[in-house]
């Protein structure tokens, strides 16, 4: 890795060995001893990653995520620390040039680690959550080939898990400042290791005499936003013996179209810095009138701009650079009166909350730009529009924050605190935190430094269920404390902000607030008292009742996440694909007993004896794994699009917010998550993504009102919603429109009551179709499907309805671009349509169906049609081979001679392989969706966007399932 002045990440070329297995210090090691590949007991080593990561990768250990694997391997607590303390080793080529230092960065270790570079030792102190910056430019060697030896130690109290597992464990590693989760918890079984390891990033970084440290970047508003002011504060260190002449400029572009950068603003300082000195410089305001702003998810365009800072210095040229990508905008909080939440207003507008919970993305630490990509673009795509970063996991990376801007996801971050590992477990659990409280804050201190220019960083929270130790807290309230402006005072100037105010970049962060810990100051009860969940199944109905949750803002609410029976069979041996007994209990309620695998993956039942009945049972009786994980993607959506209308039905009046506990999961857990480990998403994914759409028509459960959720600034005019009921025989006995109608910005309304229900002779199971579309061109803003029993029913008149023949035909476009696949399906219901005379009206309503005009195949638009495909049983999957850029449209289709519903349809993309037995895993994940698990009633159609990348030389096909789509599960690809 040859080195030019600037950044070079050391990712590549690592080995280990556990430290006791080597028999050369560390001095010998990066002299006369360096080992000479990965030979015993050297092996390829991942960083960044962790000891256990590093011996997964070598099949040392088994896969801790794969059944019950994570049994086969020792826990630190009975091995000892030794066992888990390890030599990391590698390489790297840098010489350096006149008056140029190097340094040797390490952004986070955990627990503590000895550096030896060319035979000299450097110590990393103690903390996980600290970077590491030494300079090393004395000791390179003069040939350029350099050797680094890093023996990294684990947390100083890794504790040990009590037979019954707990809540962290026994709380000893709340003693460290390092991650929780980590001795397991509700959702997790323990990591052996205690995530010991180079864990993120390792760097050279080569600069002139003079660098730059931890920009500080604010922006602030006046005259409506309209003018906007940028404030920059850097530290600047002089590592030279003389004092440097410098030229300190700062510059701000945008990015159009065709990666063309306008420069906004460019302005340059000349400063003098002392020799062997550091100091500190704030730029005069830098003024922008009527820049893009930077939005939320949902609320509109997620505006970024290049801010570069630059040193010159004088006889020797540019000494040093710094980018980052910002974004101009104000975020507000209040306790609000109306509900008790916490109400988040972004750039004046306030902003209903609905997100979810974030422990980290993987528990091994394997963290890359690719996988945080597709992890916040999933939230984004369910429409969330906040994460809260718990405060058992990590301090996220500035990856994972990049992603966030780039996605418009506000982030509430926690520090290293969470009640049952701090002072509220049982038993009681180390009263006053960790046990260095100056480390603490020092980590603290860093972590805001190395986040605070991320546009999405919403807030800091003092800690989970827990507020930090008196004396902490306190320091970071006081650490932490707005700067003025940002506490509502008044600006009327026209210059920026008043001199007597003081530069907001020359605070720690001064543009965001700090709260104590997550149930306080506005969440859940706002006393700390446990009042966040439930985390268990509930009726679907529940969620829109008064009685469901007292307090205007949940932190945390819970529920199930069974993934599609692919995932379990990839992560778990046959014996892990029984499905749970289903145990009857006392006045008809059934409680599920899982199999060992399931139970130590932390399975959750879909039943509550007592309270609600299982709601895989309702749509009869499960007959295996397939069967099981189908209807439990049935209830994932039902679930968790009621636990979102139901929030949202009382937007203002009783809510300001909601965070789903929780969004994913680092390992193969089966509670809890919209998408599983391996990327696949359960259908509850799109029960979010449907109820947190900006615009949105529901149907509320509890009173069988219509309603019409605007959460955007600009009122609705001149839109109509249909509503209409379709049978199991494929007829429409119920249909009305609402016409005329107009929704203000921000506000939920009740339009009216569905009263199919209450009609003569209701069907027991019935499906809804719920349209809110434009008057002037029958544009579609929402769209809803529920499939419904009458009260007191179930689902069970679904199962012989599986063996109904629904013709489909599909239109499939394809672009390709190197590996990446861009797809438009679009799937017609080929159904006829029910003449108007099937159709029973209430007074007022149009006497004909709309006819699915809204999509249409036509000669003109469908061409290079395929022969019709045959049958096979009651089952036919779409697949297709793809070359080529484009292979233009082609057309599949379904035979089938019934009329109804084609009912949860799901696409999936799989690798093309005749030769695969059973538990393998042919998917191709991960793949982005714009819907899946959809529904079409008789005549419509609807176009679905699919996206991924293929991996070198698989040949991908698409297939098609549903609830009335079954069949063989291979065929091979046309």
């Amino acid at each position: 890795m040859a080195t030019v002045e600037g950044k070079t990440i050391l990712d590549s070329g690592w080995f280990a060995a556990r430290f006791n297995e080597v028999h050369f210090n560390g001095t010998q090691l990066t002299t006369t001893n360096p080992p000479s590949g990965p030979t015993l007991p050297w092996m390829e080593a991942l960083v960044p990653g962790t000891v256990l990561g590093t011996l997964v990768k070598n099949k040392v250990v088994p896969d801790p995520f794969y059944g019950l694997g994570n049994e086969a391997i020792l826990d630190i607590a009975d091995s000892g620390r030794d066992y888990y303390t390890f030599w990391f080793f590698t390489t790297f080529q840098t010489k350096l040039s006149n008056n140029q230092h190097c340094d040797l960065n390490f952004r986070g270790i955990n627990y503590s680690a000895d550096v030896y570079l060319n035979g000299h030792k450097m110590v990393l102190p103690k903390g996980m959550f600290r970077r590491h910056s030494l300079d090393v430019t004395n000791i390179l060697h003069p040939d350029g080939n350099n050797l680094l030896a890093v023996l990294v130690h684990p947390p100083d109290h890794p504790g040990s898990i009590p037979p019954e597992g707990g809540q962290g464990g026994d709380h000893e590693i709340g003693k460290d400042v390092a991650t929780q989760y980590v001795e397991g918890w509700d959702w997790i079984a323990p990591i052996r290791d205690r995530n010991t390891g180079i864990w993120d990033e390792v760097s050279i970084v080569i600069t002139g005499p003079v660098k730059i440290i931890d920009p500080h970047l604010v922006s602030s508003f006046f005259d409506n936003y309209k003018r906007v002011y940028l404030h920059a504060t850097t530290e600047l260190e002089n590592r030279s013996s003389w004092t440097a002449e410098c030229s300190l400029s700062i510059h701000v572009t945008a990015e159009l179209e065709g990666s063309i950068h306008l420069v906004e603003q460019l302005q340059t300082q000349n400063i003098s810095v002392p020799a062997k000195s550091r100091l500190q410089y704030t730029f005069p305001e830098l003024f922008f009138y009527k820049p893009d702003l930077w939005w939320p998810n949902g609320m509109g365009k997620q505006s970024l701009y290049n801010v570069s800072i630059s040193i010159d210095v004088k006889g020797f040229g540019e000494s040093d650079s710094w980018s980052h990508y910002f974004g101009f905008r104000k975020i507000e909080s209040h306790i609000d009166d109306a509900t008790g939440g916490r109400l988040f207003k972004v750039n004046g507008e306030p902003i209903f909350i609905r997100g979810g919970n974030w422990i980290l993305s993987d528990g091994l630490l394997r963290l890359s730009k690719k996988r945080y990509s597709t992890d916040i673009k999933f939230h984004a795509d369910m429409n969330f529009n906040m994460i809260r970063c718990w405060g058992g996991g990590l301090a996220e990376r500035p990856e994972f924050y990049h992603y966030c801007d780039y996605y418009g996801l506000l982030v509430w971050q926690e520090f290293w605190i969470t009640g049952d590992c701090d002072g509220r477990g049982i038993p009681v659990s180390n009263p006053n935190g960790p046990l260095d409280h100056d480390l603490f804050l020092f980590c603290a201190r860093d972590t805001v430094k190395l986040l605070r220019n991320h546009p999405s960083l919403a807030l800091w929270v003092g800690g989970n269920e827990q507020t930090p130790p008196k004396d902490i807290n306190d320091a970071l309230k006081n650490d932490l404390k707005l700067h003025p402006y940002f506490e509502h005072v008044e600006e009327k100037g026209k210059g920026g902000l008043s001199p007597k105010l003081g530069d907001p970049s020359q605070y720690l962060d001064g543009a965001r607030i700090y709260i104590e810990g997550s149930m306080w100051d506005g969440f859940a009860d706002g006393k700390g008292n446990f009042t966040d969940g439930p985390y268990e199944i509930q009726n679907p109905e529940d969620f829109f009742k008064d009685s469901f949750y007292k307090y205007g803002f949940n932190p945390e609410v819970g529920s199930v996440g069974i993934p599609v029976a692919a995932t379990i069979r990839a992560t778990m041996p046959s014996e892990g694909w029984q499905i749970p007994l289903f145990k009857k209990v006392s006045n008809g309620y059934v409680e599920e007993v899982p199999n060992p695998i399931w139970k130590y993956h932390k399975y959750i039942p879909y039943s509550k004896p007592t309270k609600v009945h299982d709601q895989l049972q309702l749509y009869g009786a499960v007959k295996d794994l397939d069967d099981f994980c189908l209807k439990a993607q049935l209830a994932n959506f039902i679930q968790y699009r009621a636990l979102l209308e139901g929030w949202t039905s009382r937007m203002w009046s009783k809510y300001t917010g909601v965070l789903i506990w929780k969004t994913q999961n680092p390992w193969t857990g089966l509670r809890g998550q919209f998408y599983d480990h391996l990327h696949d998403q359960t259908a509850g994914f799109y029960g979010c993504r449907c109820a947190a759409e900006p615009i949105h028509v529901q149907l509320n459960l509890a009173t069988y009102f219509i309603e019409v959720i605007n959460t955007t600034s600009k009122r609705l005019s001149n839109v109509a919603i249909e509503v209409s009921v379709w049978d199991l025989e494929g007829t429409s006995p119920y249909y009305k429109t609402h016409e005329n109608l107009s929704f203000l910005p921000k506000k939920v309304t009740p339009v009216a009551e569905m009263k199919y229900p209450k009609a003569k002779n209701p069907k027991p199971v019935y499906f809804l179709l719920l349209k809110l579309y434009n008057k002037s061109d029958n544009k579609i803003l929402s769209r809803n499907f529920y499939w419904l029993h009458l009260p007191g029913g179930d689902y069970k008149l679904l199962e012989p309805y599986r063996k109904k023949k629904i013709p489909l035909k599909i239109t499939s476009e394809v672009y390709i671009t190197g590996s990446t696949y861009k797809l438009q399906m679009h799937v017609h219901n080929a159904s006829k349509i029910p003449d108007s005379k099937s159709l029973t009206f209430e007074r007022g309503s149009i006497a004909t169906l709309r006819d699915s005009c809204f999509v249409t195949d036509s000669p003109e638009t469908v061409h290079n049609v395929a022969e019709k495909e045959q049958e096979v049983g009651w089952f036919k999957r779409i697949h297709k081979r793809f070359t080529g850029n484009s292979d233009g449209l082609k057309l599949s289709e379904i035979n089938g001679h019934d009329v109804g519903v084609a009912f949860f349809l799901q696409f999936s993309v799989h690798a093309s392989n005749k030769d695969h037995k059973e538990g393998d895993d042919t998917r191709i994940l991960p793949v982005h969706y714009s819907d899946n698990y959809f529904s079409l009633v008789p005549g419509e159609a609807m176009t679905i966007n699919i996206s991924f990348e293929a991996p070198l030389g698989v040949t991908p096909r698409v297939t098609l399932n549903g609830w009335n789509y079954h069949g063989q599960t291979i065929h091979e690809a046309l």
